[in-house]
């Protein structure tokens, strides 16, 4: 027999004590009083080679409740009984999940959740089934449960371990709702086996801050699916990292040109002081002049870096002064204006400030996130064909050829949009030929003073920015005269806003793919107030919208996002990653989904290379610990807590397989047990001593 808590024996030296008390001599219980002696002392019997022990059977009762007492809270069990534990059991099916997420590029982390992976490895029996997963953003199987049946039972742990050894960690953001809910459901799965035994999830992970558990909150956890959590710790405490931070669309385009960065330091860092500057992938050093920035322990400061000038090709800002290097790094690329080409047909100067024309150009400047460029051609100016597969909308204003007209409308059936802003009723025909109809009845409309917008569907997406009440205020436009066309003859059409007077302001009619708005009044100041309004820039924007114009690549992606790929021949394209690796992209290849480390991506075979950045997860640069408790609230039971000290795990596995078969036997219950029987029999048996002994003193000699 051993014992879990040996200490407790020491508590068996009490058995002394009613051996003590049994050899002390007891004053006797009646007192005759003497004159002649009551000035002396009563003094008590003392132990002496004459003392005799009495009641040995109590005594007996009471150094055995004492020993039984000892011997519980030492908490036996049998030794031999815990070897043959794992036999005598049910086989035990075990998925060991391996965080193998950025974080756990930290010093000594990895090596430490190899090791705890060895040790979880080497306590399994013959009988049991285990599974490996590595987890990130995705979860990567190892060994699954079907391989684990299929191996030898002598290799099973050498091959699995030869896996793990194999494997490494990424630079993915860490989704542990996701992997725990996959290694659930592997367990759940009752066609993989039919094996009785406990089921366990082994979690080895740093379970830092970032860890993304959303997808626990809405899974139903399986009953009898218990998860262990084997924590890693990272060597040094202190961690501080550096996020890009994205540029306004409204920024200063007269100002310096600046990078804002922004500096985070854990709450435990022991850190607070950091520079960040530009450098070059294969130098060491700064670019330039470096920025220092004071960051207290929890805290995150934003940094503007200026762009050293005279020095073409940066791409990276780093972070020195920080123990964990892993996410001290973040690449930049100036954002990718999108280029929005607007074909305009009227006959007007672009000087001219009284013409639709003049409004428009000025209503959509370039910025830093769209290159908007209105190319005005008369309307009976020859029209290439390139001309028009370029541009992504079409503003007409005047009649035009029927030859114009049909192109339009073949652009309209392939999906393109066209606004038809006539100045007069004489360009009634075009806009029949735009539709594809004989005729649209139109005519002149001018109000006594003026109309104003009165019915608007707030619910077309041309008007949904203003459906907010502080924005849908219409009323203040006047307009000054307008066309009356007859929406009954467009029956396909959609009326989005009328007049006061109940006629069609705006036209909405589907034309194959593609869709015609007719827009009966002029934004000129000759038809109404409009261009001259605050709404008439959103209006525009709007509209480009609808024709997905301005739809813009994000200025970063992060590790494992899938990227766009636009703009390419029909070619075979190649690709060069951040390690200098090319990798050949499929002929009509769309998207690129192996981001898999951070750095600057070239599109090397286009007809212009093309570059984007990918960074690390921000969400993977929250490093504190987690605590496990989350776990518990998103409905995922964690039983118990196992931190495994690797220098002396065979130690270690002895006092597992100790506690394992000292729970299991529970000896400490019926030794306990054992003591309050004897105890209330030692209280009875003392009763009635105590009662025979009144007797026999009251019965006469």
């Amino acid at each position: 027999m051993s014992f879990l808590a040996p200490l407790f024996l020491l508590g068996g030296l009490a058995v002394a004590l009613p051996v003590v008390f049994h050899l002390i001599r007891r004053t006797t219980r009646e007192q005759t009083l003497f004159s002649s002696l009551m000035f002396l002392q009563p003094s008590p019997p003392r132990l002496t080679r004459k003392s005799r022990l009495e009641h040995l059977l109590l005594l007996l009762l009471r150094c055995l409740a004492l020993a039984l007492l000892a011997f519980g809270f030492a908490r036996p069990f049998l030794k031999q009984t815990a070897a043959n534990d794992h036999d005598a059991a049910a086989a035990k099916r075990i998925v060991v999940l391996l965080d193998s997420s950025a974080s756990m590029r930290r010093e000594g982390l990895w090596a430490a959740a190899r090791q705890q992976a060895e040790a979880v490895l080497r306590r399994v029996t013959p009988a049991d089934q285990v599974a490996v997963f590595t987890f990130d953003r995705q979860v990567t199987p190892l060994v699954n449960f079907d391989q684990w049946k299929a191996m030898p039972a002598g290799d099973r742990v050498g091959q699995a371990l030869n896996r793990i050894g194999e494997a490494s960690p990424g630079w993915s953001a860490t989704l542990l709702g996701n992997a725990l809910v996959r290694a659930a459901e592997e367990l759940a799965d009752d066609d993989t086996t039919k094996a009785g035994g406990p089921r366990q999830i082994v979690l080895i992970s740093d379970i830092q801050e970032g860890s993304r558990l959303d997808q626990l909150q809405a899974y139903e956890w399986p009953k009898g699916i218990q998860v262990l959590v084997e924590p890693v710790k990272a060597r040094a405490a202190s961690n501080a990292s550096v996020q890009l931070v994205t540029e306004s669309a409204d920024a200063d385009r007269n100002a310096d040109p600046v990078v804002r960065v922004r500096v985070s330091n854990a709450a435990d860092a022991k850190r607070e002081k950091f520079q960040v500057g530009w450098t070059r992938r294969e130098a060491p050093g700064f670019v330039g002049a470096a920025v220092d920035v004071y960051v207290p322990p929890g805290q995150s400061r934003v940094v503007p870096v200026p762009v050293p000038t005279n020095a073409p090709g940066l791409n990276q800002i780093i972070l020195r002064g920080d123990d964990e290097p892993f996410d001290n790094s973040v690449f930049v690329l100036p954002p990718e204006a999108a280029h929005i080409n607007v074909l305009y047909l009227g006959a007007e100067a672009a000087e001219d400030t009284h013409q639709p024309l003049f409004f428009l150009r000025r209503a959509l400047p370039e910025t830093r996130r769209q290159a908007i460029q209105v190319m005005a051609r008369p309307p009976a100016a020859a029209l290439a064909a390139s001309e028009a597969e370029a541009a992504a909308l079409f503003v007409v204003t005047d009649a035009l050829p029927d030859d114009r007209a049909a192109l339009l409308r073949e652009q309209m059936l392939a999906g393109k949009i066209v606004i038809f802003a006539p100045k007069s009723a004489a360009s009634a025909p075009t806009l029949a030929r735009l539709l594809g109809r004989e005729s649209v009845a139109m005519e002149e409309a001018k109000p006594d003073k003026y109309a104003m917008l009165a019915d608007i569907d707030f619910r077309h997406p041309l008007f949904a920015p203003f459906a907010d009440p502080r924005f849908s205020d219409f009323t203040k436009i006047h307009f000054w005269k307008y066309r009356k066309v007859d929406a009954a003859g467009i029956p396909d059409g959609r009326v989005v806003a009328k007049f006061d007077s109940g006629a069609p302001a705006l036209l909405d009619a589907p034309v194959g793919k593609g869709r015609l708005l007719v827009l009966t009044s002029g934004w000129q100041p000759e038809d109404s107030q409009l261009a001259l309004s605050s709404k008439f820039v959103p209006l525009l924007y709007s509209l480009l919208e609808l024709t997905g114009g301005l739809t813009t690549a994000p200025s970063q992606y992060l590790v494992g996002d899938s990227v766009a790929l636009t703009g390419l021949s029909g070619n075979a394209t190649t690709l060069r990653i951040p390690d200098g690796t090319t990798v050949p992209l499929a002929v009509g290849s769309t998207n690129f989904s192996q981001t898999l480390q951070p750095g600057i991506y070239t599109i090397t075979s286009a007809p212009v290379p093309k570059q984007f950045a990918v960074n690390l997860d921000p969400a993977e640069t929250r490093t504190m610990p987690l605590s496990v408790d989350e776990l518990e609230h998103r409905g995922a039971p964690v039983t118990a807590t196992v931190l495994v000290d690797t220098a002396t795990d065979a130690k270690h596995q002895a006092i597992l397989q100790s506690s394992e078969a000292e729970s299991r036997q529970k000896l400490w219950r019926w030794l306990i047990a054992a003591a309050l029987a004897v105890l209330l029999g030692e209280s009875a048996l003392a009763g009635w001593t105590a009662r025979r002994s009144i007797a026999l003193e009251g019965t006469p000699a």
